[in-house]
Order: C-alpha cells, then structure tokens, then sequence
C-alpha cells in the first residue's frame, strides 16, 4: 500500500509538472507571436529548404560525372568535362545566348503590354470594375497550358488565323521559329507580370500624379518622371517570373519553336535520346547559375518585396 502511495504521488507530481510546463509554454507563445509563426512554419519551410538545396546539390554532384561512351552507363568519378562542354562548346553557347535573349525579350514585350493594362486597372477603371479585370487577367490560367500553345501553333500554322487576318493586306505568318516562340511565351507569363504591376501601381498615392498634373507636367513627364521611378521594382519583381520561366521552358519551344533549340530542349534530349544525364545536370547549372544572378540584382532593385 506504502508503495501504491508513492507511486501515485509520484505520477501526481509529474502531471503537476507537465502541466506547469504546458502552461508556460502557452503563455510564451501567447506573448510572442514570433514564437507562434516559427513553431507554426518552422517544419514546412526546413523541410522544403531541405528538398530544394538537395535538389540543387544532386544536380552539381550528377554534373561532376561522366557516361561511358560504350556501356551508357553513370560513372561516378570526379571530373569538370561537361562543365568545360557546356562553357566551350559553340552549341552549347549559341543556345544559351539564345536562350537568355528570347528571355529579355519576352520580359520586355510583357513589360511594354503590361504597364498600359496595369495602369487602367489600378487608376483608371473604379472600383467596382477592379475585381472583374483582375479576375479577366487571371482567366487564361485557368486553361491548360499545352491546350494554350497548341492553340498558338494553329495560329501560325500554314492557313491559320494569321495567314486568314493578313490575307487581304498581302500578310502571312513567319511560320514556327523565335517570332512564334516569344508571341506564345509572352502570352503565357503575361498575367505574372500585370498582377505585380498593378499591385505596384495600387499602392501608388493618387496625390502624386494630382501633383504633377497641377504643377503643369503632361502626361508622358508624369509617366516617365513620376510613375516609372516608383513602379520600377514591381516591374523588377514581375520579370522574375517571366525571366525565369523563359528560361527553363522547353514545351512551347518544342510546340512552335520549330527546329530552334533553348535550354531545357538540351536538357531534355540529353536525358533522352543521348542518355547523357551528367551532360544534361551541366547543362541545367546554366539556368540556376544565371537566376541566381538575376535575383540577386532583383533585390538590390527593392523587387522582392513586390513579391
């Protein structure tokens, strides 16, 4: 009986202290909402840092490999010859140049046809029309992608809508190549650049443009001396997305780029076809390394705070 006693002081004791323990708990994390965030986050975002850093490491590590050019098989053995192919390559460097280049150019055609809408939406149109529009931006994703660039390509296709809407002024389609490549793509990641913008441009004090308007500015000075300055880094945190996504595309540059080449399609090929995986981690260094850059200028921009 003495021990029973004991021994159910004991376990009395032990819950008083987890209780004690579990109060004290509550009440840290009911001061400090920090607290509460990181308990909250804190696996989610370790394990997803975890995935995306090993994701990137067994990309270096397969890129440090090699093939045998017999067997087809993976050898494990340390070796810099697919970064020196990548890096000497003319190949290899001809599609990287086209590929960042048909990437600036998609980002700047979607810069150009974004402002305009994202201006009308943010300081033109009222109140009650600004969901609609935003929801109108948001409606082509909703779509499937293949179901978007395939429909691209039976527009520049032979007898597409272009050749039937050019026919009569003596027009017809440049047939499938980097013109169809950066229409299709700049329609693709379109709303990713209006949405950034907008929300740039929303939060842009009405005042200003009120302001320069009375003190006699016309409307291109306020645009470019006024508005441009302070949405700039919207435009920054939009082309992240636009940049990026160009980058690692190969699906729409298979659907209408013709025999044009970028990136991905390597990657993919070599994977492929060639069996070459080690060849084809070194080949998808490149648009790491080049993002890696880019958004490290992004943020010395102020954009990733546009996010």
């Amino acid at each position: 009986m003495h021990r029973l006693r004991r021994l159910d002081a004991g376990l009395d004791g032990n819950q008083g202290l987890m209780g004690t323990l579990r109060r004290q708990v509550s009440a840290r994390l009911t001061r400090s909402p920090r607290s509460r965030l990181a308990l909250l986050l804190g696996a989610p975002l370790l394990w997803l840092g975890l995935a995306y850093v090993g994701a990137l490491a067994a990309l270096l590590i397969t890129a440090l490999w090699s093939t045998n050019s017999f067997t087809g098989e993976i050898e494990r053995s340390w070796t810099l010859e697919n970064i020196r192919i990548v890096l000497t390559d003319p190949v290899y460097r001809a599609v990287t140049l086209r590929t960042i280049g048909v990437a600036v150019l998609v980002t700047l055609v979607d810069a150009a046809l974004a402002l305009p809408v994202a201006f009308f939406m943010a300081k033109v149109a009222g109140p009650r029309w600004r969901p609609l529009l935003v929801a109108a931006i948001l409606l082509p994703l909703w779509a499937s992608y293949l179901v978007k660039a395939y429909a691209w390509r039976s527009m520049f296709g032979g007898g597409g809508l272009i050749d039937w809407l050019g026919s009569p002024f003596g027009v017809t389609s440049p047939g499938y190549g980097l013109t169809a490549t950066v229409c299709t793509l700049a329609y693709l990641w379109f709303p990713y650049m209006v949405l950034p913008i907008f929300a740039g441009l929303d939060r842009l004090p009405g005042s200003l443009l009120e302001a320069a308007a009375d003190l006699g500015a016309r409307p291109w000075r306020v645009l470019r001396t006024v508005v441009l300055p302070m949405v700039f880094p919207a435009v920054v945190a939009g082309s992240i997305f636009t940049f990026s996504l160009t980058l690692g595309d190969y699906v729409a540059v298979e659907i209408v780029g013709g025999t044009k080449q970028f990136l991905g399609n390597l990657v993919y090929d070599n994977i492929g076809a060639a069996n070459n995986q080690p060849l084809a981690a070194a080949v998808g260094l490149v648009p790491v390394v080049v993002m890696i850059v880019y958004l490290f200028l992004s943020r010395r921009a102020g954009a990733l705070e546009h996010l």
